[in-house]
Parts: C-alpha cells; structure tokens; sequence
C-alpha cells in the first residue's frame, strides 16, 4: 500500500502537461500490446504448389485451375513449381524437404503419396512421417476400352477372347506397376485371365496405337480418353467408379461386374509435416468453399475429376489411412514386388 501511495503522489506532484503525456501513455499502451502479441496474418507472400508432372499434364491442368480459384480468396497468388520425373520421387522429395511455415504445399497424386511406397523398395521421402494431409480435391476415374474395331463389346466378351486365346489380349497402359496397370491386372484376374500390357508414358501414343488396331485394350483416366469416346474411336467396357458417371452414362461401372469393386485414383494437397496446424485449417476450409461452387465442380468434371466437396482435416488423414491398407491388399493380391 505504501508503494501504491508514494506512485499516487508522484502523479500528483507532476505537471498538467506530464500528466497529460502519462494519460496518453496509459491509453497507447494496451493497444500498442496486443499489435505486439498478434500473428501476422497468413499469406504474407506468394504460397507454392509443387507438382510431381509436367505443365500441360492433366495433374497440371487441374492444380493450376484449383489454384487459379483458391487465390481469389488470398491476398497473395498461388504459383506453381513442376516438378517431374523418377515417377514423382522428384517432386514429391522437393515438397518433402521444403520449409514447414505453410507457403508449400504438395498437390500430389496417388503414385506418389500411396502406390510408390510399395513398388520401391526404397524412397527418398516418407509418404507418411514427411507430410501432413490437407484436403481431398477430387478423384479421378479410370476407363477400360476397346477400339471401334474389336470385337468385343463388354469385359464378358474380352474374357471369353481372353480364355480362347491365352496370352493374345494386349492393353495399353502406363505400365504394370502404375496406377492404371495395377487396374488393368485386378480386373483381368477378376476374371480369370491374363492380359500382355503394352506400356506408355504418353496417353496420346497410347491412342494412336489402339485406334489403329495394333493393342486391343487401353486402361487410362477418364480424362484421356473422354474425347475418343464420343467420337466412337474407342468403345468404353467399364469405369472404375461405384456409380454411372454422367458424362458417360452408356459406360457401365466395374461394379456391375464385380460387385463392391470401385478403384479411383485421386488428387490432393499435402504440407510438409510441421506446417503449423492453424494453416492447414485455413487451407482446408478455403479449399472445401472453393470446391462447393457449382461452376468449379462442373469444371473439375470436365478435367475428369470428380471434386470431393466436403472432407476436414482428420477425415482426410483417415481416407489416406484407408488408401494405404487397401493398396497393400492390392499389392499383395497381384503379387507384385518392390524394385
């Protein structure tokens, strides 16, 4: 109390002008206070996507218009950094070592953040401990079809060919131990037969190849392969989605084949693993309102993705926990080993 006393008749002692000066002092300082305690709003400066494709791949297409459309939001842009080769170790290692302070992001794939773990048997990065999940964007069928020519016009048709004439059913793929080969391999065993794949690193080649009679089957995302569809270059056997996709509605589901059976590739966005939480919520948030729009889902569709328009953060990290049991299963299933 004496201290409290002798501050008081200090105070009083002073002169109007310093009491005015302490008056002002006293009202600055909470203000003055929290401007010090306060975060600095998030985005300060351009956020980066990193990208395991090229520019012009369809991986590319896709994460450019999601950004494209997020950064309106933002008060800074979006750039994106291609990052191909290695079958996305390249990228996905880039995005692995990156700063974890929320202006890096990956937009990955499935191959890199799920299958590349098991057809290597050793990786760079961890799929698991160097990333943390942020939000689904969208999942990205796949297409088995038939050129115009062949005479097949559903999978029983391709199976009975198939067990007639052992080892002759050749199908265009990206290779045995991608997305779209380990598809091609699930449902010929499904079946009961064996096709001869034909690998491809250009979907275009793949087309030409199928067109012209020289590969009978071609297993690819729906993407790559919608425009040969409608003009009746190719015929489509099956989609590899649970239902009927609009856009190809007289494409019938694997599902209808093979009951429960539903094999969808996806993209999405990982941060490096220590991004403050606080961002990958933002992140998450604004992505989900971006993904809810009429106008972005309508085109993601035409991209050939099918935009996930609610996920949250730990839906996310369980849907990942999901893709990598079932993807061991698969692995283990087709025999395929690690190389």
């Amino acid at each position: 109390m004496q201290g409290k006393s002798l501050a008081c008749e200090a105070i009083r002692r002073q002169s109007p002008m310093q009491r005015r000066d302490f008056a002002r002092a006293a009202a600055l300082f909470p203000f003055a206070g929290a401007a010090w305690a306060q975060t600095p709003a998030w985005p300060q400066r351009p956020v980066k996507f990193i990208l395991s494709q090229p520019a012009g791949a369809g991986p590319d297409i896709l994460a450019r218009y999601v950004a494209d459309q997020l950064g309106k939001s933002w008060p800074q842009p979006i750039v994106i950094e291609n990052r191909p080769g290695g079958q996305n170790v390249i990228g996905a290692q880039a995005a692995a070592r990156s700063p974890a302070d929320g202006y890096t992001f990956y937009y990955a794939t499935t191959a890199a953040m799920v299958t590349n773990a098991f057809t290597f048997k050793a990786l760079p990065y961890d799929p698991v401990k160097d990333f943390v999940p942020v939000r689904l964007v969208g999942r990205s069928p796949f297409v088995i079809a038939a050129a115009s020519s062949f005479q097949a016009k559903d999978l029983a048709e391709v199976f009975a060919k198939a067990k007639a004439a052992p080892g002759t059913i050749t199908i265009a793929t990206e290779g045995p131990k991608t997305f779209s080969g380990m598809l091609a391999d699930s449902v010929a065993q499904m079946g009961g037969v064996k096709f001869n794949h034909v690998p491809y690193t250009k979907a275009t080649d793949a087309m030409q190849d199928v067109i012209g009679g020289r590969v009978q089957l071609v297993c690819l995302p729906d993407a790559a392969l919608t425009a040969y569809l409608k003009a009746g270059q190719v015929r489509g056997l099956a989609i590899s989605t649970a239902q009927r996709q609009a856009d190809l509605a007289n494409v019938p589901t694997l599902a209808e084949t093979f009951p429960g059976f539903e094999y969808t590739g996806w993209n999405g966005v990982f941060a490096p693993a220590g991004t403050p939480p606080d961002i990958v919520a933002r992140v998450n948030r604004d992505l989900e309102a971006v993904l809810k729009q009429p106008e972005v889902t309508q085109r993601l569709l035409a991209l050939g993705s099918i935009a996930e328009q609610k996920m949250s953060v730990p839906e996310f990290e369980a849907f990942m926990r999901g893709e990598r049991e079932r993807w061991a299963q698969v692995v283990k299933t087709l025999g395929i080993t690690a190389e």
